[in-house]
C-alpha cells in the first residue's frame, strides 16, 4: 500500500468530508419535482439529439449530459450534486443500513482479498472463515492475483438471501487451503458504532452517519443504557457528516419534552414547516452532552441545535461544519441521482448555520482549512462570530448563527498546532491495514490473552508505536508524531482491540484518554 505524500491532504479530505458532501437528507429522497415545460429545456434536449445525430465524429451523449448537469449543480450551492450510477448504489446501500452478502470485513493486500475480521455472527463467521485467511475463489473466479475493482469484487460476494457460495480460502496459520460452503445473508451496516456504560451512571452512544436504521438502533442502545441505571448520557456526533434528517429529529423526540420546537424549514415559496417533540420521550430529563467536531454537518447540527436552543444539554467540542441547507433526491433510469436542495433549516431560536458559499465550492469546502490556520481548532476565543447573528435560549445563553454550532464546553485538537495530520491519520484506515499487517505476521503472539493481559502487553512496549512510525516513512509519509507518542499508542492498541475482540473494545481503549470524554467526566 504505497501512499504519495502530496496525496494525503486529498485523502483524509474525502474520508471525512463524503457524508457531509451527501448528508441532509428529507426523509422522502425519490420524490420528483415538477417539471414544466419551457424553450430552454427544449434547447438543451434538441442539442444533445442534433449532437447524437450529426455530429461528424462518434460522441458519447451521456458524457455530454453527465458534464451537463455537473455544471448546472455547481452554478446552485455547493450540496447540490449530481452522483453517478457507480456511486449512487454504494451511497443508497449505506443509508439504507444493510445488504444482502457474506458478512466479513476485508481489504485488498498483496493482490489478494484478506480478511480482517468476520462479522460476528454472520455468515462467514457461521461457515468457519477466520480473521487473517484469503479468500482465494468464490466458486469457481479467481480472486487473487487480478487487481479486482470493489464493484466487480463486491458482486461476486453479494447476492439474494439464502443463496449459497463455496468460498476456497487460504488459512496461514495453518498454511493449508480450505473450502467452504456460505449462505448469504441480510448484514447489517451499523450507523450507531457503540453503546456503552463509560463510568457509574454515565452512558455514551456513537453515532456514525443517519441512516434509514439510526433512530432504531439508537433507541435499542439507550434502552439497555437505562436497564443500567445511566442518569446522563453522552452522545457522539464527532465526524458525522449527516444523512437522514428525520432520523436527527426522532433521536432529538427522545430527549426533548413535548412540544418543544426541534427544527423548522422554509423553502423558496416562504413556506415553514415546524416539527415539535412528541409525549413519546423516554429521556427526557437525564443529563445530555453532545461531542461535535469540525466534521459534524447537518443531521448532527439539527440534533446538536435542537438540544443547544431547548437549554437540554451541553454542547461539547470544536464548532461544526456549518451545513443547513436540506436536499431530496431524483433518481434517474441509469441508477444516477441528483440530490437537489430544496429548503433550509433552522434551529429552534430561528438561526441558520449554513456557512457562506458565495464564493464557490472550492472555497467553501477549504474553509475548514482556515480553521487550521486561524487558531480556532486550540482556542475558542479564535471563533469568528457576527453579532448581526446573535440568538438567545430561552433561559438567556447566547447561541450564534451563521456557520456552524459553536460548542458550550470548547476542547481543542489533541495534537499540537503544525501536527494536524497526525490526528486525522489515526482516523483513516491507514492504521487498519498496520494493525492487520501486524497481526498478519504472528496471529498466534495474541492468542488466549484476555483483553486485561492484552492491555498490559500493548502498554509495556513501544514496538508497535516504532514499527508504525517506520511504516508511515515506507509508505511516503514524511510524519513525525513528536509528541503525540501516547496519541498515537492509544490509538494503535484500540485497533489492535477492534480487530482482536471487537468494536467495543477500540471505544474502550480510544476513549479512556479521549479530552472531550475527560471533559464531560470532570
Amino acid at each position: 500500500m504505497k501512499i504519495d505524500n502530496k496525496y494525503l491532504p486529498i485523502i483524509i479530505s474525502v474520508a471525512l468530508g463524503l457524508g457531509v458532501v451527501l448528508g441532509g437528507l428529507l426523509n422522502a429522497p425519490n420524490q420528483s419535482p415538477f417539471f414544466a415545460k419551457n424553450s430552454s429545456k427544449n434547447k438543451l434536449n434538441k442539442l444533445i439529439d442534433f449532437i447524437d445525430n450529426e455530429y461528424v465524429d462518434n460522441v458519447n451523449t451521456d458524457s455530454i449530459v453527465n458534464l451537463t448537469v455537473d455544471n448546472i449543480l455547481a452554478k446552485l450551492d455547493p450540496h447540490s450534486v449530481y452522483i453517478p450510477p457507480s456511486e449512487q448504489a454504494e451511497v443508497v446501500e449505506s443509508m439504507k443500513g444493510d445488504f444482502v452478502g457474506i458478512g466479513v470485513n476485508f481489504y485488498m493486500y498483496n493482490d489478494s482479498v484478506a480478511i480482517i475480521k468476520p462479522v460476528e455472527n454472520g455468515p462467514s463467521a457461521k461457515a468457519g472463515i477466520k480473521a487473517g485467511d484469503r479468500i482465494l475463489y468464490a466458486d469457481k473466479t479467481k480472486l487473487f492475483g487480478r487487481k479486482l475493482p470493489n464493484d466487480s469484487l463486491f458482486s461476486k460476494l453479494k447476492g439474494t438471501v439464502g443463496s449459497e457460495i463455496e468460498l476456497t480460502v487460504y488459512r496461514k496459520s495453518e498454511r493449508k487451503k480450505i473450502k467452504l460452503k456460505v449462505k448469504r445473508d441480510v448484514i447489517p451496516l451499523k450507523s450507531v458504532d457503540v453503546s456503552m456504560l463509560l463510568k457509574n451512571d454515565t452512558g455514551y452512544i456513537k453515532i456514525n452517519r443517519f441512516a434509514e436504521t439510526t433512530y432504531g438502533e439508537f433507541k435499542r442502545g439507550l434502552d439497555a443504557l437505562k436497564k443500567q441505571g445511566v442518569k446522563s448520557l453522552i452522545i457522539d456526533l464527532r465526524d458525522n457528516g449527516g444523512g437522514y434528517m428525520e432520523e436527527a429529529i426522532a433521536i432529538a423526540d427522545e430527549l426533548l419534552k413535548d412540544n418543544q420546537l426541534i427544527v423548522f424549514t422554509k423553502n423558496k415559496k416562504g413556506n415553514i414547516d415546524k416539527t415539535f417533540a412528541t409525549e413519546k420521550g423516554s429521556f427526557e430529563s437525564g443529563n445530555v452532552f453532545v461531542l461535535i467536531n469540525e466534521n459534524s454537518a447537518s443531521a448532527s447540527e439539527i440534533l446538536a441545535g435542537a438540544i443547544q436552543d431547548n437549554d437540554r444539554g451541553t454542547i461539547v467540542g470544536r464548532r461544526s461544519f456549518g451545513k443547513g441547507l436540506v436536499q431530496r433526491e431524483m433518481d434517474f433510469d441509469d441508477g444516477s441521482a441528483v440530490r437537489l436542495t430544496i429548503a433550509r433549516y433552522y434551529t429552534p431560536t430561528g438561526r441558520s448555520i449554513q456557512k457562506p458559499y458565495s464564493k464557490g465550492n472550492e472555497a467553501y469546502f477549504k474553509e475548514s482549512d482556515t480553521r487550521f490556520v486561524n487558531g480556532e481548532l486550540y482556542e475558542k476565543d479564535s471563533i469568528k462570530v457576527s453579532n448581526a447573528l446573535k440568538f438567545k435560549t430561552k433561559k438567556g445563553k447566547i447561541v450564534y448563527g451563521g456557520g456552524g454550532i459553536v460548542p458550550d464546553v470548547f476542547v481543542p485538537l489533541e495534537v499540537e498546532h503544525g501536527n494536524e495530520s497526525t490526528a486525522y491519520l489515526l482516523q483513516s484506515g491507514v492504521v487498519g491495514h498496520f494493525v492487520f499487517e501486524q497481526l498478519d505476521k504472528n496471529r498466534n503472539a495474541f492468542n488466549g490473552l484476555t483483553f486485561q493481559q492484552f492491555l498490559t502487553k500493548m502498554n509495556e512496549t513501544d514496538r508497535y508505536f516504532d514499527s508504525f512510525q517506520k511504516y508511515i516513512f515506507e509508505n511516503g509519509l514524511d510524519l513525525k508524531f513528536g509528541k503525540s507518542k501516547s496519541l498515537v499508542k492509544r490509538y494503535i492498541a484500540a485497533e489492535f482491540g477492534r480487530q482482536l475482540y471487537g468494536e467495543k473494545y477500540y471505544y474502550e481503549i480510544v476513549l479512556k484518554e479521549d479530552a472531550m470524554i475527560k471533559a464531560v467526566l470532570n
